[in-house]
Order: structure tokens, then sequence, then C-alpha cells
């Protein structure tokens, strides 16, 4: 049937009666698309032999490869389990991953002079930090640091960019949003994108692994973490790894140790927690302000914890991290970046004026601005209430999203009503924005889970999935030049069509590669 999805996009954003919202439309969604589907890698369904035999072996070469982490609900350091991760590798339009990826260069340029503009960041965020306590104590450090004059200049950026399909099945993409600390699984990536072209071999379909592209995620990341290290020009210093207290994607922050030292078998990574670095961290005395952690000076903090709440249980770990950004050691993200990573920021740098303040180039406006998805202010201005309206009279083609990292914390459908409700009158709101949703077309894989095994129907069947593709950018500079700025790789993320987030931590989405199609 000769649908496009923008027609069925058009479709579903038809209003309908109240009581036809949400639920039904997701299911209309499901019919419709169900006849306009992008074309798989292979013929589905594999025969239930060729299935067992398949998962069987796919499950040993991710936990031979580290395709794993630890389990949250039996913790064991000694012992990690398969992550989530799709059979084969999913469908996705050649021509919109070659935009992402073209595109991923100007938004590092972007974000980084973003974060070097003291004046849109606090502009952007006067409301927020008045209505989120996390949001205002990353902002407290940041003036406090600003006013003291920053110890140092230089910023390392490791981001990555998340983007869904929209649009007809030819594909144009829409950002759902750019992330500055903690951007996850580059290093997973890289090996996912190995077991795919693997798995297809496998399967007797050589030539379609050609078809899955080169992704050295890992390595790029590692990149730029080698090059700070090398602008601090101190050999005895190390690289620290902010870490959990109690780390599960053990996995993922490991490869990017190894990687390092194999990069560069001078530098010495250790990992630290912000609770651990209270008694263990100083600044030595002096002009300097070396950041010392025991007895080793500390070139390049890298985070991988610290952007949720939970990261700060006391006052004792918000002063660590203040410590940390007055020190000389080269942040990433450094205090502005991780603001310049905030929701609100990226809801201020929709309007096509802003754009102009950073990028003087009318090509590269234009190329940014087409894939950004439409965002909305909450503030008690004539747009906010604008929005507001909206989002209570059509639900479905939004999402309510907070200031907050790390899944599971957006609002869906008629929940979006229920939340701006409660919160209409309070400034609470102004810490959320709204965004476009955004409604990708179907398509068919299978999804592996641990502790799931392959022996009925019931367990291992064919599902409908969306993917999300992540690109990598890395980023180095300070508030005068940019040393260093690169597209690195990439990762897809893919989920059952019924879920709305797709965490892969917490077992709802799957490590993916995308398998390019015309």
């Amino acid at each position: 049937m000769a649908l496009t999805s923008t027609f069925i996009i058009s479709l579903i954003r038809t209003p309908l009666t109240t009581v036809d919202v949400g639920t039904k439309r997701l299911k209309f969604y499901h019919f419709i698309m169900s006849v306009c589907r992008l074309e798989s890698c292979v013929q589905f369904p594999l025969s239930r032999k060729e299935l067992k035999e398949t998962v069987d072996k796919a499950r040993d070469w991710a936990l031979m490869h580290g395709l794993s982490m630890r389990s949250k609900k039996n913790f064991n350091r000694d012992q990690v389990q398969i992550l989530p991760f799709a059979l084969l590798p999913t469908s996705f339009p050649r021509k919109s991953f070659e935009t992402a990826k073209s595109v991923q260069t100007l938004l590092n340029e972007l974000i980084h002079k973003v974060a070097y503009n003291k004046e849109f960041i606090a502009a952007s965020l006067k409301s927020t930090i008045k209505a989120d306590p996390f949001t205002a104590e990353l902002f407290r450090i940041y003036e406090t640091v600003y006013q003291e004059g920053f110890s140092q200049r230089i910023s390392l950026g490791l981001l990555r960019s998340d983007y869904l399909l929209h649009g007809d099945l030819g594909g144009k993409i829409k950002q759902v949003e750019i992330n500055t600390i903690a951007s996850s699984f580059a290093g997973i990536a890289s090996i996912t994108s190995q077991y795919h072209k693997y798995i297809l071999a496998e399967l007797g379909y050589t030539e379609k692994a050609r078809s899955i592209p080169e992704n050295n995620a890992l390595t790029g990341f590692c990149n730029g973490l080698v090059a700070a290290w090398k602008l601090y020009n101190n050999k005895e210093a190390i690289i620290l790894f902010v870490v959990e207290d109690v780390t599960y994607n053990i996995c993922d922050q490991r490869f990017h140790e190894f990687e390092i030292r194999r990069l560069n078998p001078e530098i010495k990574v250790i990992r630290r927690s912000l609770t651990s670095l209270v008694s263990e961290s100083t600044i030595k005395l002096g002009p300097h302000k070396e950041l010392i952690v025991g007895n080793m000076i500390a070139a390049v903090v890298y985070y991988r914890s610290g952007y949720q709440l939970e990261a700060y249980p006391t006052a004792q770990e918000w002063d660590t991290r203040l410590l940390i950004e007055r020190s000389r050691a080269i942040k990433c993200p450094s205090i502005q970046y991780h603001l310049a990573g905030t929701k609100k920021v990226q809801q201020s740098l929709a309007q096509s004026s802003i754009l102009k303040k950073f990028l003087t180039d009318e090509e590269s406006i234009t190329k940014i601005q087409e894939v950004f998805a439409g965002l909305y202010t909450l503030d008690f201005t004539d747009d906010g209430e604008k929005a507001l309206t909206m989002a209570m009279n059509e639900p479905s083609k939004y999402v309510l999203k907070p200031q907050r990292e790390g899944g599971g914390n957006n609002v869906y459908n008629d929940d979006i009503k229920t939340c701006l409700n409660s919160m209409k009158n309070t400034k609470e709101r102004t810490a959320y924005i709204l965004m476009d949703r955004i409604y990708p077309p179907l398509q068919t894989n299978y999804l592996i889970r641990a502790a799931q095994e392959p022996i009925s129907e019931s367990n291992v069947s064919l599902s409908d999935v969306v993917a999300e593709l992540g690109i990598y950018g890395v980023v180095v500079g300070d508030g005068k030049q940019i040393m260093m700025n690169e597209e690195v790789g990439h990762i897809l993320r893919t989920k059952s069509s019924t879920e709305n987030e797709g965490g892969i931590v917490a077992g709802v989405g799957a490590l993916d590669s995308p398998y390019l199609i015309s």
C-alpha cells in the first residue's frame, strides 16, 4: 500500500474526540504503520531451529566480547550478564544516517560556543533555576567559578546527538536531544557493529554485512581524552573517571579505560565516585590549582556519573564537584558544558534567531534547523501559555521533558495533562519543556535479553520495533578557539514500539546497529 509516513503522521495528529486520545491513537498508529514498514535486512521469521541456534551463538558472542553489564537484581562484582541487544541489525535510511553524521561537527561547534556564553546560559536558565534545585546547584557552581576566574579554560566535550526518523519513509530525521555528560555506550557500540557483521555472515548474508557502516566510536572518544591529557602537559598526571558508587555498566566504562592505555601506555586511569573523592581529593596550594587525588595529579576528569541527583546524597558531594571545577584539571564536561546540555538550553536554541548568535554561516544554520524538532517553553509567558494549551488539548502530539538525564523521566499521553494540571499555576512547570512527539516508522526484529531462552514462541518472538540513532562527537577548545572537532561514530538503540522510554541499562531498549538502505 503506497502510504508515506508524512500522510500517516498527519492522520495520527488529526484531532480526535476526548475519549479517543492516548491509547486509541497509539493503536491506530500501529495499525496504519503495519502496512508501511522499512525493509528488513533478512527475510523474517527465522525457522525455529535456525532461531535457536542463532540466539545461542549470539548470546555466547555477546558475553565473550563484552556486550554485558552487571546485574542490578543479583549484583556480583565477579559476574556479568548480556545487555539487551537486537539479534539482527535494524534498517535505517542511508541518507538520514549521512545527514546525522554530517551535522555533528556543527552541533559540536554550537554547543562549545554556547558553553562559553554566560549571558545566554544565564538567560536560558533564569526561570529553571528557580524551579529545579538540581539545575540551580549546577548553576551555583558555574557562577562561583566564573566569578573567581576559571583555573582551566579548556573544556573537553564527548557528545552524543540522538535522532528518530520522521516524515517520509525515505527518511528525514529529527533530534531527540543532545547529551553533554556521560554519553554512554561508545565502547560497546563499536563492538555491536562487529557483532552484527558476524551474525549476518553466520546466517549466510556476508554481502549484506557490508551495509553495516564502520564504527570507531570508542577510539574516537578515547582520542579526545588523550588529546586533553596531552594539552595538560604533564606526563605524570592521570585521567580520573568519576563513576557511580556501584557501577553496573562496567564493560562500557572499562573499554574506555583499556583503549586509553592502548593508545598511550603512559597514561594511568583511576576510578573514583564523588563520595570517595570527598576524602581523597584536594587542590594543591599555589597558582596552578592542580587537582590532587591521593598523591596523584589529575589532568583530565571524565564524568560517567554526576548527572543525576542521586550522585549527590549530601552537601559534601556538591562541594567536591565545586572543588573539581575550581581546579586546573580539564573537565569532561566542564560545568558550563554540563549546563549547555540541559533541556532548557536546547529549547532556547530551537529559536531560529538564537542560532545566528553562534553560527554565521547560513548553510550551517539551515542544516541544524532541519534536524531540530519543535521545542516549546512552559515559562509564564505568552509562548508558555500557548504551549500549555497545546499540550492540554492534544497530549499525544507532545513529550513533556524535565531537566534530567539518564532516561525514564519524560511524560507521555494523558499523563501530560495530569502532570500539567498539577503544576500549571506553580513555578514547577518552568523546570519542564515541551517537545513535538516523533512517530518513527515500525519494523521487525528479535530483541534478546538476559535469562531468556529460545525454547518457545512466547519468550523469543518477532517484535515491532523503532530505532533511535545516536551520533558521537568530540570537541576540545577554550573560549577563543576550537582545537579539535570531529564526528567519531554512532550507536543504534532499538526498543519495542509499545515502549515510550528506551533505556538499555534499564532493560527496555536494546543495543543495535544500522543496516543502511536506500
